[in-house]
């Protein structure tokens, strides 16, 4: 809990700098182009989505499948089986994600961390992947988006090999005992996408 008191108020100021051009994403496209923008889904009525992710609180099994090679057409799938154990903090909406699975063959490892808060203003969730031992954010982060109905849609831009991608997060399958949540990049501002992350809850 001490490192979480001092790496939040570090986050809090980049968050505001990242979602501006995030939610303003029918601009970007132009408006022609605005029935294909996929962060077009925030523009219908808001709701109080502070306890979306109330389902995800506490521990759970965890089965990924990862597509190391991007947007190359690779279809080369590492699995891999670990836990995900989620939990609120001080109180509040905001919830940390401890996250750690291991390859079937037993050669890779992959550790993280996750953190998730909510903004009543906006309505939308801010979600930053963490590497704590490293004092890294995962270059994917932060993510801006909310829940409508029983799914969940987050996005980013990241540069990957050169090339600015659009990053979605979908939350899907949402119930007491499990939860799909899948991660994709998408080369041509959403038109076309391709999952590289597949992580599969089950309690």
């Amino acid at each position: 809990m001490a490192v979480l008191t001092r790496v939040l108020p570090r986050l809090w100021m980049g968050v505001m700098a990242a979602i501006v051009p995030l939610v303003a994403g029918a601009a970007w496209t132009g408006d022609a182009d605005a029935d294909r923008d996929p962060t077009a889904i925030f523009a219908g009525p808001q709701h109080d989505g502070s306890h979306d992710f109330d389902f995800l609180i506490g521990d759970w099994k965890a089965h990924v499948r990862r597509l190391p090679d991007r947007l190359d057409g690779s279809h080369a799938w590492v699995e891999y089986d670990g836990i995900s154990n989620h939990h609120k903090l001080l109180d509040t909406h905001a919830n940390f994600e401890q996250f750690e699975v291991t390859s079937a063959d037993k050669k890779q490892h992959i550790k993280a961390q996750t953190l998730r808060m909510y903004n009543p203003d906006t309505h939308q969730w801010i979600i930053y992947g963490l590497d704590l031992d490293k004092g890294e954010l995962d270059p994917a982060a932060p993510v801006v988006g909310q829940f409508h109905g029983n799914r969940g849609e987050f996005y980013n831009r990241i540069t990957w090999n050169g090339r600015v991608v659009l990053v979605r997060w979908m939350w899907l399958n949402i119930s007491p005992h499990a939860a799909r949540m899948e991660q994709s990049f998408s080369p041509d501002g959403g038109r076309n996408w391709e999952v590289n992350w597949i992580c599969e809850l089950s309690r």
